[in-house]
């Protein structure tokens, strides 16, 4: 029987301890049949030098985000998850607030998985588009 979304939710922010996620403030927040989004704060924890949110940090939000989407839809008892490539276009600069990311699938192959993840402000304007290639790969038994 498949798990409320709330015991999702509080499965996917609790494997956070000790995590680069738990640094960065990266929460899962939401998903449905196709989709996962997280958030995180913008404060000086993630800005680059001039005070903007740093490329690195949002590119570690689009890979958290995609990679749990993927953990979600897999057989976990079965398969672990891991990143293959990540591309990021940053298309405008926040400060503070918080931003969005929300992943997609493109592809949700048994192999492979190709997700697409728009990250955005509190206002839903765009800050980056990311694509995050992703692989699972069965455990030793």
């Amino acid at each position: 029987m498949p798990l409320d979304k709330e015991t999702v939710l509080a499965q996917a922010n609790a494997a956070c301890k000790n995590t680069l996620m738990e640094t960065l403030e990266i929460k899962v927040i939401d998903y449905g049949d196709d989709f996962l989004v997280a958030s995180m704060p913008v404060n000086s924890r993630v800005h680059q030098p001039d005070g903007v949110l740093h490329g690195g940090a949002t590119a570690a939000l689009a890979e958290s985000v995609g990679s749990f989407a993927s953990h979600i839809f897999i057989d976990t008892e079965t398969f672990f998850v891991r990143g293959i490539e990540i591309s990021a276009n940053h298309l405008k600069s926040i400060r503070e607030g918080y931003v969005y990311a929300k992943a997609t699938f493109v592809h949700k192959g048994r192999t492979t998985q190709l997700l697409d993840i728009k990250v955005t402000d509190e206002a839903g304007t765009l800050i980056s588009v990311c694509k995050l290639s992703t692989i699972a790969l069965p455990k030793k038994k």
